[in-house]
Formats: structure tokens, sequence, C-alpha cells
């Protein structure tokens, strides 16, 4: 996780710091261990010193008190002290006593008492007086018990003693009979205590001049009194000493088992040494870092500027968009090889910058054509719409009218049907009256209401094919026009245009039939008018009724041939119509596909228009971007 102030930072200080922190912290790393490891080892020295001090001074005191008590045993050994106290004669153990006083310096006197604690020789005159009429005191004392007792005794080393004026060791031995061991009183040297301080001052002299003004040594019981100290009575005690003892063993038997020697000294001074390392060091250390990031910084700056000059020019180039500015690339290091690469880049940016403006340029043309040709199309488009619409309407009024027609046909055929039916009976009614002539009046009365009826019936069917060529006119000019929509559709009315020609030449053909059939009847309307008259010249004829009736016979025949004839005509112009209905149909069904056709083409011509347009946006934006660049 990166720290916010590091985020801050540009790539100049955040290399600076980098390299600081990568060449400082394993120097302060390895300067804090060696830092640590010296002062470890400097306070095992110190601890060392004052222990080897320690040592000295108990190896000292041990071997002065040994030798001491090792003396005043031998010394109450002396014949001469033996001899006076047997004799009660003290004149020779005085001069003993004073002998050894002047030749053991550190013995401030020397006294010879009785059993009974009363002082009878001494080393000078005024000791002996000064235990004058002290005997109870002396019996009660801890080292005159101790000497009865056969040992030495350091009890009431702590006090100044009232006697001698001073504080002192009294080392006192019980002086035996050589023969037979009695005890005969008890031989008292007083060890003058304040030579301790002759036996360190070696120490404290190697403790001067190591400049440790505050090394003292102390001399303690086993239950903590202070029995001596090298800095005197009184001295204020260090708070938090570094201090170092050694206690007195049994291996070597003296007054001073069990006592501690204390060596103590100030941590100030004894660990100042160490503390001039660690500032040594320290300055050290701090000299190293502004060094390094010195260097550093140098370091940074040469790396950082070539990339601050290249992002000045990225700037540029997003704020200004101008791609016309040269860059330089130096140096043959990754730096100048992004250098030359970002030239090249620019260079590659330069020509794509100008290869979409061109692109865009064409692209913009294009897209014009293209909505141009849309609108135009779209234009084509709706006019044909609207003509097929109309043609849509024409073809389904012709559809209507082909369906009246293809009933009217349907109407004709069946009068038609009726006249055959009636033209049949006619013939057979002939053929009766040619066989039985007796009945010929009935059957001339009866043929001419037939023939009546029959011309009545021609008369519609007269005017039923009026109503069919009326029909094929309309059909004749619906086709024409449809065949002028069919030539302004183009392409799309080529099929129409077949179908409206199919339709003109039915129409014709029905035109034709109705002639014909109209001819037709115009005959046999007038054969039915002559056979009227030729049945009403019968009646009055009647003498003449069989060659008259031959001849009607054969005009009957006759009239039965027209009508089969129009019978024929009338189905030639029902299948026409029916056939007239059906290409009426297809063309409708023509239309109707067309239509269908005509909007999906609306439908794809709006969606290329939508097409062109999202080409317009993007052409526009390419524009916008490529524009964004001056090349």
């Amino acid at each position: 996780m990166r720290l916010p102030l590091i985020g801050t930072l540009k790539l100049r200080g955040r290399l600076t710091l980098y390299v600081t922190l990568l060449a400082v912290v394993p120097l302060l790393a390895s300067s804090l261990l060696g830092s640590n490891a010296t002062q470890r080892m400097m306070q095992e020295q110190v601890h060392e010193m004052l222990r080897i001090e320690a040592e000295g001074l108990k190896d000292l005191v041990e071997a002065s008190l040994a030798e001491r008590e090792t003396s005043v045993r031998s010394w109450a050994e002396d014949t001469l002290l033996r001899e006076a106290l047997l004799t009660g004669s003290y004149r020779q153990s005085d001069a003993v006593l004073s002998r050894l006083q002047l030749r053991y310096t550190t013995f401030t006197g020397l006294v010879l008492f009785t059993e009974d604690g009363r002082a009878v020789s001494a080393s000078t005159e005024p000791l002996k007086d000064s235990f004058v009429g002290q005997e109870e005191a002396v019996r009660s004392s801890p080292w005159f018990k101790a000497a009865l007792e056969g040992r030495f005794t350091s009890a009431l080393l702590t006090q100044e003693d009232p006697v001698f004026g001073m504080q002192v060791l009294h080392l006192a031995a019980p002086v035996m009979e050589s023969r037979g061991g009695r005890r005969l009183g008890v031989l008292l040297a007083a060890y003058d205590w304040g030579q301790v301080g002759e036996v360190v001052k070696a120490a404290m002299l190697r403790a001067r001049a190591r400049e440790n003004d505050s090394f003292s040594l102390e001399v303690r019981t086993q239950a903590d009194e202070l029995l001596f100290d090298s800095r005197g009575q009184g001295a204020e005690r260090m708070a938090h000493p570094v201090a170092v003892e050694a206690i007195n063993g049994p291996e070597i038997p003296d007054v001073g088992d069990g006592w501690r020697f204390v060596a103590l000294s100030d941590p100030e001074d004894v660990y100042a040494s160490v503390n001039k390392l660690s500032l040594a060091v320290l300055g050290m250390v701090l000299t190293t870092v502004v060094v390094v990031a010195l260097c550093a910084f140098l370091l940074a700056r040469g790396v950082a500027l070539p990339i601050t000059r290249l992002n000045q020019s990225v700037r540029h180039i997003v704020r200004e968009g101008d791609l016309t500015q040269k860059l330089e690339a130096h140096g043959d290091d990754e730096v100048g090889e992004l250098a030359r690469s970002f030239v090249q880049m620019v260079d590659n940016l330069k020509e794509t910058a100008q290869s979409l403006q061109r692109g865009t340029q064409v692209l913009t043309d294009t897209v014009a054509e293209l909505t141009r040709a849309a609108e135009q199309q779209e234009n084509n488009i709706t006019r044909q719409a609207a003509a097929l619409q109309e043609t849509q309407v024409t073809a389904q009024e012709i559809k209507q009218t082909s369906l009246i027609a293809s009933e009217r046909a349907t109407a004709v055929l069946q009068v038609a049907t009726k006249a055959e039916e009636l033209g049949q009976g006619g013939a057979s009614a002939l053929s009766e009256s040619m066989t039985g002539f007796q009945g010929m009046q009935d059957q001339v009365n009866e043929m001419a209401a037939q023939i009546g009826r029959l011309n009545e019936r021609a008369q519609r069917i007269g005017g039923i094919t009026q109503t069919v060529k009326g029909l094929a006119d309309r059909s004749n000019m619906l086709a024409l026009n449809a065949a002028i929509e069919a030539v302004r559709s183009g392409e799309h009315g080529k099929g129409f245009a077949i179908v409206a020609k199919e339709i003109r030449t039915l129409a014709n053909q029905s035109i034709h039939s109705t002639a014909e059939v109209g001819t037709l009847l115009e005959d046999i309307t007038q054969s039915i008018i002559k056979t009227v008259e030729l049945s009403e010249q019968g009646q009055q004829r009647m003498e003449q009724g069989l060659m008259k009736a031959r001849s009607s016979g054969e005009s009957i025949q006759a009239l039965s041939t027209i009508v089969q004839d129009n019978m024929n005509a009338v189905r030639q112009i029902a299948s026409a119509v029916s056939q007239q209905n059906a290409g009426i149909a297809q063309i409708f069904t023509a239309m109707t596909d067309l239509s269908t056709m005509m909007h999906d083409t609306m439908v794809g011509l709006q969606a290329s228009q939508r097409v062109t347009q999202a080409l317009r946006d993007v052409a526009e934006q390419m524009q916008k971007v490529a524009r964004s660049y001056r090349v």
C-alpha cells in the first residue's frame, strides 16, 4: 500500500527518496546493529572491569586479613607474652608489643589481657591506661568472647572505637600455655580499618586515569552494613549506579568471610565512551545520509529531467492538439529509448491524423452522395407507391365489374339454354304437325305463342348482349389505363403490363363475340317476325297449310340452328367473362404483391436512411477528432 505522502511526490522526489532509503536503511541497520553490538561489548567490558576491581579488592582485603590474623596468632604464641602472664612481670611483654607496633604500622595498638579482662600489657602506656576499669566492658565485648572461643570476629567494625579513637578491626587471639594448653589470656591487635583506603588507592588511580571520577569501592557485610566506602564516610549514595560485587568465600577462612566487595560507578561516566561512540556513529550516519541524499537527488534529477521534458511535450500535445512541434531525443539509456519511441509514436500519430482527416473527408462526401441518392430514391418510390395505390383501386373496380359481367353471362347462358329447349320443342311440334294435319290449327296457335315468347327472350338476350358489350368496353378502357400505369411503374410494372395486355385481348374478344351475338339476335328477331307473319298467313291460308307447314318447318329448323349457334356464342361469352374474371383476380393478386414489395422497399429505404444518418454522425465525430490535431 502506498503512503499518501509518497503518492504526492513526483518522480524526482520518489527516486531521491527510494535511492536514499536503499542506501541509508542498510547503513542504519548495520550501524544500529554494530552500535548495539559495540555497546554490549563495551558494557561487558565495563562490567568485567568493575568485576576485576571488586575481585581485586576482595583478594587484597582477604589476603591482608588472613595475613593479619596469622600474625596475631603467631604473636599470641610468643614465649615472652606467656611468661609475662605466668609470672606477672610485664616489662618484657611491653617491649615486645611496642616493637611489633613499630614494625607493623597498620595496627594502631597491641594490648594483652588476662582471662578476667584486665589489661596487663600494651604497646604504649597510655593505651594500657585507657583500659583501666574497663574489665567488664572487655569481658562482654564480642571480640573478647570470640577470642576465648579461639576465633575472630568483625563485630563493632562499623563504629568508631572509643579507646583507639578510630574505626578499627579487633583481631584478638587467645594466649595458651605451651605444654598444658591452658588459656592464659587474650592478645588484642587493633587493625586500622582506614588502611583499606591504601589498598584501594591503586584502583582509584586507574579509574581516574579512565576519567571515571564516580568510581568507588565498597565493603559490606552479608546484612548490607557498610564497612568501607572509598568516597569516605557519609558520602551520598548514587541513585542508579552500575555495580558489580565479589563475595569473600570460605575458601580462605578469615574474619571477612561473607563480606561483599562492591565496585560502583555512575552510568554517565561508565558509558561515556559508549555515548561518544554512539554520537560519532550518529554523526557519521547523518553525514552519509546527507551525502547519499545529495547524490540521489543529482541522480534523480539526471533521470527525471528528460522525462519532465517529454512530459511537457505530451501535455502540450494533449492540451493544444499540436503535432507539428519538433521533439528531440538524447541519450542511449532507457529514457533515451523512451523518448525516441515517443517521437516515432508522434510521427505515427501525425500520419494517422492526416489519414483520418482524408478518410473523414471522403466518408463525408460519400455519405452526402448516399443521402442525395436515398432522397431521390425515396421520392421515386413515393410516386410509384401513389401510382400503385391508384392502380390497385382501379384493379379493385375492374374486379367488381368483372364479377358483375360474370353474373350477367351466367344469366344469359341460362336464358339461351331455355331458348335451346324451346327450339327443340318447336321442332318436335312441327314434326307432329307433319304427321297430323288435323291438329295444326292448335299447334300453329301454340307455335305463335311460343314464337312471341321467343321474340321477347331474344330481345332480352339482345339487352344482355349490349350489357356484355358495355362491360367489355369498360374492361378495354381499364386495361388501357392499367397498361399506362404499368409503363409509368417501370421495372416493377412489367408483370402488370402483361396482365393488362391479356385483359385487353379478352375484352376485344368479348366485344367481337358480342357483335356476333348481336348480329345473330338480329337475324333471330327478323326470323321470328317472319315466322309470325307466316303463322298469320298460315291461319289465313289454311288450305295451303301443308306446303307452308313444310316451309314453316324448315324455317323453324333454321331458327333452331340459329338458337343453337346463339347458345354456342353465349357459352363463348360466358367462358371469356370467366377467363376475364380469373385474369382480373390475378391482376389484383399481383397488385397486392406489388404493394407488399413496395412497402418492404420503403422499409429498406428508411433503414438505409437511418444507416446513412449514423454514417453522417460517425463522419462528423471523426472529423472532430481529426481536426483536434494540427498536422
